[in-house]
């Protein structure tokens, strides 16, 4: 089966204050080299989408729908609707995914 990656507003802008982040306290080629690695774990999933796990967050929830990938410390949480894999969040693993994750998932 072929799967259709899509990447969802909020893990766009996810994507976009990591680059912004690591620019400022790395540098611009640092940003562009982690930007392009992340975005290729992503539309790898294209491939084997199950590989995933379900967040530990989400675990005593009953929620396991969502499943994630890790690309170095960044988690990339993704959902597979029939052909389709919607990555909704791209996330650094040092900050409080919990929290972030209940927002998210709860408005």
């Amino acid at each position: 089966m072929k799967y259709n990656v899509l990447i969802d507003p909020k893990a766009k802008q996810d994507l976009k204050d990591i680059f912004v982040y690591v620019a400022l306290n790395d540098n611009l080629s640092s940003a562009n080299k982690l930007l392009d690695a992340i975005e290729n774990a992503c539309y790898n999933l294209e491939k084997l989408p199950k590989r995933g796990h379900i967040p530990v967050e989400l675990l005593s929830t009953g929620i396991k729908r969502y499943l994630e990938i890790h690309y170095k410390q960044y988690r990339i949480i993704y959902e597979i609707d029939h052909s389709t894999i919607y990555v909704h969040f791209i996330l650094d693993g040092r900050r409080n995914i919990q929290e972030i994750l209940s927002d998210r998932l709860l408005r």
